[in-house]
C-alpha cells in the first residue's frame, strides 16, 4: 500500500491529487520551483522539496531532481499529474528502477502511444480507424496539421495551408514543443476542417481488463487548446457512442493498458465517421466532468491500480460502466486578454462561488479546481490557467445555466481573464444547440461590445475613484469630493473604451444625470437607474503614484478592468512612433532582424515566450529597423519597447 506520495507537478493538479490522498489517509509530498514556493499546493502538502530555479526545464522537467526529492522525503510513490513528465517513459522507468511505485501506465505503454507512427500501427491492427499522414505532402494534401509528439494543450501545433510554409511551421512547432515538454519531436497529419473532438475515458488494470467511463466532447477550442469540455457528448447517437467506446476499449486492450487514460478521436459530424487521434497515457485536465457524471474518483482508481499491479482478476470495480447519471461541463478560466495573450501579475481577488473543490457532490452544483487563491502571483513561467470551473446538473441546459451564473458572479481582480468570453461561448446559440466543431470558436467573431446596460458599472467605477480621492485627502476631509463653491462644469472621469462619466460633488453626495446615487465608497457603489437598484463592487489599483489607475468592477452584467485615462499625459510615458511593445511579460527567444534591415508589414521581428507558448512580434508597417533593444534570453516586462521600425516614406 502507498504510504507517502509525491506529485511531480504543480498548481491545480497537485492539489487535486492531494485531496484524494487526504481522504484515503496517504501522506503527500510537493515539489516546487522558486516561483511557486508560496502557492497553495505547497502549503497543503505534508512535506515539500524545493527545485531550484523557475523555468520548467530547470525544475519540473528534471527527472533526476524529482526522484531525488522522493528519496529525500521518503516518498514511496510518484504521481505525475498531467503535462511535464507525465508521458515520459524514461521517467516512469527511472521511478520504477528506484524502487518507487509509479502511479501511471507502464513505460512500454507510454512509449507505444508516445510514438505516433507506432501508435497508429497498433491501432490499425486493433481495428481502430486512423488518420494517415502523407510521407511527402503535396498541394492536394492541404491543409495539414503539425503536432507535437509529446504533451498536448495545443503547444507545438500548427495548421499549414500553404506548402511553402510547412518547413517554417515545423520548425516553430519543434521549438515550442521542446520548451514546453522537453521533446521537440513533431509529426504531420491531414487536418479535418469541421470535426468534433470526442474522447473516451478508460481505466485498465494492465492485465487485459478495461473500464470505459463514457465520452467527453472537447470541440470548443482555440489555437488547438480546449476551452470547454462536457460529458456526455451532446447530439451523439447511441450507435456512434457505443462504437467509440468499443474502439477505445480495443485501443487500451491492445497495449494491456494500466491506469487512467484517454483515447481521443476526431468525429466527422456529417458522416459520423471517427478517426483515432492519439491516446493520452495520463489523467486529463478535463477529468472532473467524467467524475461528476459517473460518481467516480479517477485519482482513487489510479492509486488502486498502482497498488495492485499484478492483479489478474477484476479492477476492484465493475468494468460494465453502466449509464451516466447526469450532465457535466467544464470551462478553463485563463489569465489572458481578448486576443488570447497570456497575462501575469498579482491575483488580488479570486472568488468563485462553488459547492465543492476537487471532489464529488450531489445531483447538481459547481466545482472549482484551482491552484491559486486571492493574493497569489500569476507567473510567466507556466500555463496561464487560473482554474477549472465545473457545473453538473440533471441535464445539459441546467448545467449551462449554473455555469454561466457562477462565472458572472465571480470576483476576479488583478489580472485580465477570459471570463467574459466564456460566458459569451456558453450563451451562444451554436453552443446551446450542441453544434460546435473544432474550428467554430476560431471563426466566431469576438464581441468587442460591453453589455448594453453596463453604463451603471462604469459610472460606479468613476464614483469609486472619486470616493477614493476623498478618502486619501489629508486636509478638508469633511468637504464633499470635488466640492466647488461656484459650480461651472461637472467633473469628468474617462476610462479607455468608454464614454466619459460626468458627475458633481455636492453637500448631499454625488450627482450624475440619469442616476440616483444611493451609496458610494472606494470599494462599492449602489446606484438606481430607471427605478432599478444595482450593486457594483470594485478594487482600485495603480502601478505607481500618479500613474493611470485601474478599477476592477463586478456589476450586474459587466465584470471588467477599467483603465482611467489621465487628464494630462506624462512625457515619460510617451514612446516613439513605430515602437514595438512587449504584449506580455516574457523571455525573448529570437531576434529575426538587425538594425538597418528592411521589413514589410507583418514580417516577424522578435519571438517572445510566455507561459510555455511562443508569440511572434511583427512589423507594424513597411520600413527600416532603426533600433533593437533586446537580445535572446532577455526578460522583458509588458509594454517594454523591444524595437523601433521607422515607416517608409509614402508607406
Amino acid at each position: 500500500m502507498i504510504r507517502r506520495l509525491l506529485v511531480a507537478n504543480r498548481g491545480e493538479i497537485a492539489r487535486r491529487v492531494f485531496a484524494t490522498c487526504r481522504r484515503l489517509g496517504i501522506e503527500t509530498v510537493a515539489v516546487h520551483s522558486d516561483a511557486d514556493a508560496r502557492l497553495p499546493f505547497v502549503a497543503e502538502a505534508d512535506h515539500a522539496v524545493r527545485l531550484p530555479g523557475n523555468a520548467p526545464a530547470d525544475t519540473y522537467l528534471r527527472a533526476d531532481l524529482v526522484i531525488e526529492a522522493a528519496r529525500r522525503s521518503g516518498a514511496d510513490a510518484i504521481h505525475p499529474g498531467y503535462g511535464f513528465l507525465s508521458e515520459n517513459a524514461d521517467f516512469a522507468r527511472a521511478v520504477e528502477a528506484a524502487g518507487i511505485t509509479w502511479v501511471g501506465p507502464t513505460p512500454e505503454s507510454i512509449e507505444a502511444m508516445g510514438s505516433k507512427v507506432e501508435a497508429k500501427r497498433l491501432m490499425r491492427e486493433a481495428g481502430v480507424p486512423t488518420l494517415e499522414a502523407p510521407e511527402e505532402p503535396t498541394e492536394a494534401d492541404l491543409p495539414l496539421l503539425v503536432k507535437a509528439s509529446a504533451g498536448g494543450g495545443g503547444r507545438g501545433m500548427r495548421v499549414v495551408r500553404r506548402l511553402e510554409e510547412l518547413a517554417t511551421e515545423v520548425a516553430a512547432a519543434q521549438a515550442e514543443a521542446a520548451s514546453a515538454f522537453g521533446d521537440g519531436t513533431v509529426f504531420v497529419e491531414p487536418y479535418i476542417e469541421r470535426g468534433r473532438h470526442v474522447e473516451v475515458q478508460v481505466v485498465g488494470n494492465g492485465r487485459g481488463r478495461v473500464l470505459v467511463l463514457g465520452e467527453r466532447d472537447c470541440s470548443v477550442q482555440r489555437r488547438h487548446q480546449k476551452v470547454v469540455e462536457e460529458a456526455p457528448a451532446p447530439k451523439l447517437g447511441g450507435e456512434v457512442a457505443d462504437a467509440l467506446h468499443d474502439a477505445a476499449r480495443r485501443a487500451a486492450e491492445a497495449i494491456s493498458y494500466r491506469g487512467a487514460g484517454t483515447v481521443e478521436f476526431l468525429l466527422d459530424p456529417d458522416t459520423q465517421r471517427f478517426f483515432f487521434l492519439e491516446m493520452n497515457t495520463r489523467l486529463q485536465v478535463e477529468h472532473p466532468v467524467t467524475e461528476l457524471v459517473w460518481d467516480t474518483d479517477l485519482v482513487e482508481l489510479q492509486l488502486h491500480v498502482a497498488e495492485a499491479p499484478q492483479s489478474t482478476g477484476t479492477l476492484g470495480f465493475s468494468t460494465s460502466g453502466g449509464e451516466p447519471q447526469r450532465h457535466a461541463m467544464e470551462v478553463r478560466l485563463y489569465a489572458e486578454d481578448g486576443a488570447y495573450v497570456p497575462q501575469s501579475g498579482r491575483l488580488v481577488t479570486f472568488e468563485v462561488d462553488h459547492d465543492v473543490e476537487f471532489g464529488l457532490g450531489g445531483e447538481r452544483g459547481i466545482r472549482v479546481d484551482s491552484g491559486l487563491a486571492s493574493g497569489d502571483d500569476v507567473s510567466t513561467f507556466y500555463d496561464a490557467m487560473l482554474a477549472k470551473v465545473v457545473s453538473w446538473a440533471p441535464n445539459r441546459e441546467q448545467a449551462i445555466r449554473q455555469l454561466v451564473r457562477a462565472l458572472r458572479t465571480a470576483r476576479i481582480h488583478g489580472v485580465t481573464t477570459n471570463r467574459d468570453q466564456l460566458v459569451e461561448i456558453l450563451t451562444d446559440p451554436v453552443f446551446v444547440a450542441g453544434e460546435m466543431t473544432t474550428t467554430w470558436l476560431e471563426s466566431r467573431p469576438i464581441s468587442a461590445e460591453s453589455p448594453s446596460d453596463s453604463r451603471a458599472s462604469v459610472v460606479a467605477a468613476a464614483l469609486m475613484l472619486a470616493a477614493d480621492d476623498a478618502a486619501r485627502r489629508t486636509v478638508q476631509q469633511g468637504v464633499p469630493a470635488a466640492w466647488r463653491n461656484v459650480v461651472s462644469q461637472p467633473q469628468r472621469t474617462t476610462f479607455e473604451g468608454h464614454e466619459p462619466v460626468e458627475w458633481w460633488g455636492t453637500r448631499d453626495g454625488f450627482v450624475v444625470d440619469g442616476v440616483t446615487v444611493l451609496e458610494v465608497s472606494p470599494t462599492h457603489a449602489r446606484l438606481e437607474v430607471d427605478g432599478v437598484t444595482t450593486e457594483t463592487r470594485g478594487h482600485i489599483s495603480s502601478e505607481r503614484p500618479g500613474a493611470p489607475r485601474e478599477v476592477w468592477v463586478d456589476g450586474p452584467l459587466l465584470s471588467a478592468r477599467l483603465r482611467e485615462v489621465p487628464r494630462f499625459t506624462d512625457p515619460a510615458d510617451a514612446v516613439a512612433s513605430g515602437s514595438l511593445l512587449a504584449p506580455m511579460p516574457g523571455t525573448v527567444v529570437a531576434v529575426k532582424v538587425e538594425p538597418g534591415g528592411e521589413v514589410a508589414a507583418g514580417d516577424p521581428v522578435l519571438v517572445l515566450e510566455a507561459m510555455k507558448m511562443q508569440h511572434t512580434v511583427t512589423a507594424p508597417h513597411d520600413g527600416t529597423v532603426i533600433e533593437i533593444n533586446v537580445e535572446p534570453g532577455a526578460q522583458v516586462a509588458s509594454g517594454e519597447v523591444l524595437a523601433v521600425v521607422e515607416e517608409s516614406v509614402g508607406g
